[in-house]
């Protein structure tokens, strides 16, 4: 799992997950492993191919998001720990789509990259089509991830591991195209935690420490830029252990699986600029081309409609 919180936590949570669990026998609370919803048969069939040693290594539960009707789609996974939500997308997307993991543990990052080549031969790929970046997910950049380079990011289970989670959303943004995904699993809770909650180390471990209250996922989202958080599904979870559930006391907690999209918006220059009839430059990232539809941000569509350029542009 990746996070970049204060030291001391990120230290605690590599050794977690690189040293601690060796398995997924080793987890403390079901909150890592509670699938917030059903998986389709070509998911499984996919899971199937996944290598034992990458399934035993991982420590989230299964979620896939439905990959649409595109040729060459590209995936980001957040976390992506030994690698086996990258390895099943890997075969869903196709030969020519290709998935990146990024994650901070050295130990995880371990397991994912000796399995490439097997599984490349597994499914027939003359290629592979998955690789993995050490990084921290709030960190994007440092890590070779470019703007507007990705389909869909994935997560599962891990933003909340990182204490800053606005700096992970907007990473997202930045990183995803215009009308992209960002599909996500978490852990949420029906109030905001308290600090002996949040300073447990091994609740931080288990996705529980650093839940948030679900209404700040949404003021989040909102002031990065994304359009309002949809719910795929949820469940409730539960604390068991009753040392554990003596530091959380009445707080519930939920497993959350949404979908957050960054709004696209098409627009076409007619040309109908004196000297700029083949081309226009609004500005250093907006270069239009006379009845080429081009994707911009909902701020800059906003302004194209309003501003003394509305009739030299049509939105779609």
């Amino acid at each position: 799992m990746s996070c970049c919180p204060a030291p001391n936590i990120t230290d605690e949570v590599k050794e977690y997950y690189g040293k601690t669990l060796q398995s997924t026998n080793d987890l403390q609370t079901s909150m890592c492993t509670t699938p917030p919803q059903a998986v389709a048969k070509h998911v499984r069939e996919a899971l199937k191919l996944v290598h034992n040693d990458v399934t035993s290594k991982y420590y989230g539960y299964v979620s896939y998001v439905a990959i649409r009707n595109n040729p060459t789609p590209k995936l980001l996974d957040l976390g992506s720990g030994s690698g086996r939500d990258c390895y099943a997308l890997a075969k869903l997307v196709g030969e020519d789509g290709f998935v990146t993991g990024v994650d901070m543990t050295d130990e995880q990052l371990a397991v994912a990259n000796k399995y490439i080549d097997y599984h490349q031969q597994s499914f027939g790929y003359s290629k592979p089509n998955t690789k993995f970046v050490k990084g921290f997910i709030e960190k994007l950049g440092e890590a070779g991830i470019e703007d507007t380079s990705m389909d869909i990011v994935i997560s599962n289970c891990v933003i909340n591991l990182v204490k800053d989670k606005e700096a992970v959303l907007k990473e997202a943004y930045r990183v995803l195209k215009y009308g992209g995904e960002l599909y996500f699993s978490d852990v949420y809770a029906d109030c905001v935690l308290s600090e002996e909650i949040r300073n447990h180390k091994v609740l931080w471990g288990e996705c529980v420490s650093g839940a948030l209250y679900w209404k700040e996922l949404y003021e989040i989202a909102e002031s990065v830029g994304f359009e309002t958080p949809r719910v795929v599904s949820a469940n409730v979870v539960e604390v068991t252990k009753p040392e554990l559930k003596k530091v959380t006391g009445d707080a519930r907690f939920a497993s959350v699986l949404y979908r957050l999209f960054k709004e696209s918006t098409q627009v076409v220059y007619n040309g109908g600029i004196t000297g700029y009839e083949e081309n226009f430059k609004l500005d250093r990232e907006y270069f239009f081309t006379r009845d080429t539809p081009t994707n911009v941000d909902p701020v800059t569509s906003q302004i194209l409609k309003q501003s003394r350029f509305n009739e030299e542009f049509s939105m779609k």
